[in-house]
């Protein structure tokens, strides 16, 4: 589409279409698996996680990316999103050879 009102206006309506499903599936899912990568976590990656744990899903994560991204040295990732991911029962990995593991660890326990 040119740019002008109405590439403005379809943009809007996808956005708030990719939201809404973005929103279904985690109301539909029992697990939310997100990636923590970056010098910070997504913003929509943490609001997903905040939006999971507010529903009571488990939240497990994946950290693969070597950079700091902790609010000091005791943490992992931003303090908030790694609160929500273990007191969902989730935990972070590191290694993508971890994650079958931890998953499987959970569900021994529950």
């Amino acid at each position: 589409m040119p740019v002008g009102s109405a590439r403005i206006e379809a943009w809007r309506a996808l956005n708030a279409e990719i939201g809404k499903l973005n929103q279904d599936s985690i109301d539909s899912c029992d697990v939310v698996f997100a990636v923590l990568d970056g010098p910070d976590v997504d913003s929509g990656t943490a609001s997903e996680i905040g939006y999971a744990y507010a529903k009571k899903k488990l939240i497990m994560g994946y950290r693969g990316d070597f950079r700091l991204s902790a609010d000091n040295e005791g943490g992992i990732v931003n303090l908030q999103v790694e609160h929500f991911i273990r007191a969902s029962g989730g935990k972070i990995v590191f290694k993508v050879s971890e994650i079958a593991e931890a998953f499987r660890r959970y569900h021994e326990k529950h």
